[in-house]
């Protein structure tokens, strides 16, 4: 597999990749595959990340506890 080297990083970049890489218990190697992924062919989104997006989505919805008659009265409100 081919190896890349970066030079002259900046430490502000070098410390926000470190950082994230972290935040997805990721080398920094790991980390910066994704990112050149992510960047480079943004259509093509892993099973897992996609996973993880709905499963962030579904965490944010509130269980709607509605019953019929909730709906009756609120259609019924919206005739008056």
């Amino acid at each position: 597999m081919p190896a890349l080297t970066i030079k002259n990083i900046p430490n502000d970049l070098y410390e926000e990749l470190k950082h994230v890489a972290e935040q997805h218990h990721r080398s920094m190697n790991s980390e910066v595959i994704m990112c050149l992924k992510q960047k480079l062919f943004p259509n093509k989104i892993s099973t897992q990340d996609k996973l993880s997006n709905i499963q962030a989505l579904r965490s944010q919805i509130k269980p709607n506890n509605m019953t019929s008659q909730d709906i009756e009265h609120a259609i019924n409100e919206g005739r008056s």
